[in-house]
């Protein structure tokens, strides 16, 4: 038995540079031939994309408490200081490594399947009268060249747009000596461009933006030469801070500061690997940050701009096969889903599953005469969503509906605005959660009116309602109108939109008020099962696993002898396998084809297992200072079902990465077993086709 304090900082990873190693795995998946090939240029989009928010976010927010806070240290014993020195070293063996992977492996891979990036020196003369061509019409006309001299100071630099610095020499128009300029990228255009069929020499030709600008960047400047011309982007720290306490109108403040977030404080300079170092410097000092920031890369300063290629390329044999969601037993296209309810609960599994069902229940709900009311929480939707449609409709239509709005949804933020001012529009009910709490909750509650009694019918989900990403995003819903949860979830909108203290709920956890301790105590539970000698196992699958009380439980129950299992697709700052602590725990992280989002909390508890779905990671944000919600899976077909999808997902040998005690990720392959893919099974077993 170790004799480590259950607090000791040995027994904790550091919670941003975990979540720096989720973001390597993804970026694994772009040199993964397994995969097919505009996939895995998309997992390399997906990575720069994932690491311009870690900077914009976490990264800031470190750079801030180092500046304000120097003595902070975390649960792993590091400082903000030391942790950013880890998180710089590691970040640029990681750019690197992503700009080696797409020049030397999938570029190439492209331009053998027809898809070319035309550098400057590959073009033809037919292309390079094209490419001036695009320049005078399409790009001339809206850049605006800035000299910079006492006169025209450094322009504002927009939050990770492309620019370049200019080196000139020689006089201008007005005899002033050359210097430096700024060129902005116009961000009405796209950053690579396709050349027409009667300029392309394969089926798929396409020149980056910054090409046809350094190709002609001399036009810019006429009389004067141009020494050099190289990219940079900034990014900045984008973490909205509003003082809750003094807000007397949420939304008012929301739209007010949202455009500050395009000019925060810079906390990572790009710039093109050829830049000299004097110019690099002279850009480190204008935007205030250090030499650790730089990043000099070889290639497009952003590669997340190349997300939108495989969209445009019609190469079938590229991608991932297409499917056709499912729907679950008891529902057919067109159903009346009360009835269907009112037989059973329903378990939705998306993508597998079709998110349609739940976009139709509200829709037979806006034009039922015996439904009185609809209300609903609304996270990130999308400002296109269909929900909202529908929503508005059924407040036009003189039903009391109510809708719950986060506007504080990280990014999401002016969708959430402009989605709450067009159901207000309608007729709806607006509010905006409680102040100082982030309401997260996915639910949805339909009121109707039966047989003289009214009845409510609910569902509550894992993941957003958001129609695109339940394609992607592999999540868990259930549809019920059990009297006992429908009860707790109108307790729960009452608490959101009240002012009055909520009754304890019946079946249901929730954060902030109940869903810690529950799981701490159904933790401890199974511990003293196991010191009992009675069954005793905990299956947990959540995104991130960083709230110390939860990892303190797991590793006391791992000491008495729990079998413990963990899918955390994220940050994990528990450490597994320690001696005489943890090594009844293992954590595995699931990357793939379709982005584990699911929060599934499994305890044998010594007889029929317990079964329960949130909204909630276990992070101290998601239990303390939001609103969550939590929910028993009852129906003991779907108990057994969520639990054979769990011994799946730890059966995975081609997509599963295990987390090693050193903090280290192994990726486990099949060998001479048969391969196991968690997400191909699931297609196989519960998708149309």
């Amino acid at each position: 038995m170790s004799d480590l304090e259950l607090n000791d900082p040995q027994l904790y990873f550091n919670r941003e540079l975990s979540l720096l190693a989720f973001h390597r795995r993804v970026f694994e998946q772009a040199r993964d031939e397994t995969h097919p090939l505009l996939e895995r240029l998309r997992f390399l989009c997906i990575t720069s994309s994932n690491l311009d928010e870690y900077f914009e976010v976490r990264v800031a927010g470190l750079k801030q408490q180092a500046l304000y806070k120097a003595d902070v240290v975390t649960a792993d014993g590091r400082t903000p200081r030391e942790a950013l020195q880890q998180i710089s070293d590691e970040a640029h063996r990681l750019v690197e490594e992503q700009y080696t992977c797409m020049n030397e492996v999938i570029l190439p891979a492209l331009e053998g399947n027809g898809i070319r990036f035309l550098r400057r020196n590959q073009l033809s003369e037919k292309q390079e009268r094209w490419m001036r061509n695009y320049f005078e019409t399409q790009l001339l006309p809206i850049l605006t060249p800035i000299r910079l001299d006492p006169a025209h100071p450094f322009p504002r630099i927009l939050n990770k747009s492309l620019n370049f610095i200019v080196q000139l020499e020689g006089r201008d128009a007005f005899g002033r000596l050359g210097g430096m300029a700024v060129v902005q990228a116009p961000r009405a255009l796209p950053r690579f461009v396709r050349l027409p069929d009667e300029a392309a020499e394969a089926p798929y030709d396409f020149v980056f933006l910054s090409s046809i600008i350094h190709a002609h960047v001399n036009d810019l400047f006429p009389g004067m030469n141009v020494l050099g011309c190289y990219q940079f982007r900034v990014t900045r720290n984008s973490d909205l801070f509003v003082n809750t306490d003094e807000a007397d109108d949420l939304l008012a403040v929301l739209e007010g500061e949202l455009p500050s977030r395009r000019y925060g404080e810079g906390v990572r300079l790009e710039v093109a690997d050829n830049c000299p170092e004097d110019v690099a410097a002279f850009l480190l000092d204008e935007f205030g940050v250090g030499q650790a920031d730089l990043f000099q890369v070889n290639g497009p300063v952003n590669l997340h701009r190349l997300i939108g290629l495989p969209e445009m390329i019609d190469r079938p044999d590229l991608k991932y096969p297409s499917f056709k969601p499912g729907l679950p037993k008891g529902i057919r296209k067109g159903a009346n889903l009360f009835r269907a309810i009112k037989r059973g609960d329903i378990l939705l599994h998306h993508p597998y599953h079709s998110f349609a069902p739940v976009v139709d229940l509200i829709r037979q709900a806006a034009t039922d005469p015996d439904v009185l009311a609809i209300k609903q929480t609304l996270y990130r939707t999308g400002t296109d969503s269909v929900l909202v449609e529908v929503l508005t409709q059924a407040a036009r239509l003189g039903k009391e509906v109510t809708v719950v709005v986060e506007l504080r949804a990280r990014f999401d933020e002016a969708a959430n605005i402009e989605l709450a001012n067009r159901l207000q529009e309608a007729g709806a009910h607006v509010v905006y959660g409680v102040v100082g709490y982030k309401t997260h909750a996915k639910m949805l509650m339909i009121v109707r009116r039966e047989s003289g009694e009214m009845r409510r019918y609910v569902h509550m989900g894992t993941g957003n309602y958001h129609p695109g990403t339940s394609r992607i995003y592999s999540d868990y819903g259930l549809m019920t109108c059990d009297v006992a949860i429908g009860e707790d979830v109108h307790q729960m909108f009452m608490q959101l939109t009240s002012l009055g203290r909520g009754k304890k709920l019946n079946k249901m956890l929730q954060s902030p008020f109940t869903l810690h301790g529950g799981i701490v105590q159904r933790i401890q539970r199974e511990a003293e099962n196991a010191r009992a000698g009675k069954a005793a196992r905990i299956i947990v699958k959540v995104n991130a696993l960083v709230e110390e009380q939860i990892i303190q439980a797991l590793y006391d129950a791992s000491r008495a002898g729990v079998k413990i299992d963990l899918i955390v697709r994220g940050i994990c700052c528990l450490k597994p396998g320690v001696a005489g602590v943890s090594e009844n725990i293992r954590v595995i992280s699931i990357v793939g084809r379709f982005l584990e989002h699911s929060r599934v909390f499994w305890f044998a508890n010594d007889g029929p297992f317990e079964v329960w779905c949130s909204s909630a990671d276990w992070m101290p944000r998601n239990l303390f200072a939001r609103v969550e919600e939590c929910f028993p899976i009852e129906d003991p077909d779907h108990r057994t079902r969520i639990s054979r999808d769990l011994e799946l997902f730890l059966n995975d040998n081609t997509r599963a990465w295990e987390l090693q005690s050193d903090g280290s990720y192994v990726h486990r392959t099949p060998g001479d077993a048969e391969p196991i893919s968690v997400q191909d099974t699931l297609l196989a077993k519960l998708a149309d086709g």
